[in-house]
């Protein structure tokens, strides 16, 4: 006996929850913005299939993007001005959606249109500028601020990859990949971004002195680690992904962040979670596939 209940299919069930995944954080003009970027005609900064477009275009993107604002927070002038110029508290969603669409404007977009982003923000950048607590100034355009928060961001998409990647990349391509960002951190206004993972590594090292956890940093990563402004039953698997993020954090980011280190579970447990979690995202928000 049937009930005339019609249960949806995979593909139907897949197709929502990439759809909705999406629209959380590519915004409710998404679609539109992904038109523009991806069938739009025009020559590219980078082919799509090359690393960068291979890195930016994962899912393991929602880890490292989880991780780069914690690991960004720990600089105290970049952290001041987030916290005195951004809307993260009240919209995080917006900042997201803002933060991803420039990353696939600049990654897949047309030149033109990467181009007419970076001027956009840049533009940004230059009204952006306040005091320390001790009095000294700060200024988003500052390219010494502008390279902490390039090296944050990239480092944490370069680990995310190769921890959660569908298909990580060897060596020689993840050298590829930093000097492709470097060129567009470069737009942006870093004077001499790094061009290799070795570089890179020494770049975030030669900031270790700069940085510490403030009373805005564990206020800025408790809100994105405990407070995400997500329907209840969302919650426990952006919980699976935010711990994930930790678990890629260097373990002396930990303590000043008031962060847990687990070193038997996180490389376990977590790490398992993480990739079913960063899997399931995958799916959803892969090629439709055929349902029976």
């Amino acid at each position: 006996m049937t009930t005339g209940l019609r249960l949806p299919a995979v593909g139907e069930l897949r197709g929502r929850l990439g759809e909705a995944i999406f629209l959380r954080v590519a915004g409710p003009d998404g679609p539109r913005h992904r038109d523009r970027i991806h069938y739009a005609q025009g020559p590219r900064w980078f082919p799509a299939d090359s690393p960068i477009g291979r890195v930016h275009g994962d899912a393991s993107m929602f880890v490292g993007g989880i991780r780069a604002l914690m690991l960004q927070s720990l600089h105290p002038a970049a952290m001041r001005a987030v916290s005195e110029h951004s809307g993260y508290r009240g919209d995080m969603w917006g900042r997201l959606a803002r933060t991803s669409r420039f990353l696939a404007v600049t990654t897949f977009g047309t030149a033109e249109d990467a181009q007419r982003a970076v001027d956009a923000v840049r533009r940004i950048h230059d009204r952006i500028t306040g005091t320390m607590p001790d009095g000294s100034p700060y200024a988003a355009s500052d390219p010494h601020l502008l390279l902490w928060v390039h090296v944050a961001e990239i480092d944490s998409f370069l680990r995310a990859h190769q921890v959660y990647g569908a298909d990580p990349l060897d060596a020689a391509e993840y050298d590829t990949y930093v000097a492709q960002t470097a060129e567009v951190a470069r737009r942006l206004g870093v004077l001499d971004p790094p061009t290799t993972v070795r570089e890179l590594r020494a770049v975030l090292a030669s900031f270790r002195p700069e940085l510490r956890g403030t009373p805005e940093a564990r206020e800025a990563v408790g809100y994105v680690l405990l407070r995400p402004p997500l329907p209840l039953l969302a919650r426990p698997a952006y919980g699976v992904l935010a711990a994930a993020a930790v678990g890629l954090m260097p373990v002396w980011s930990r303590r000043p962040l008031r962060l847990p280190w687990l070193p038997v579970v996180e490389p376990t447990a977590v790490r398992a979670m993480g990739a079913a979690a960063v899997g399931t995202i995958r799916w959803a928000m892969g090629p439709s596939a055929e349902t029976a």
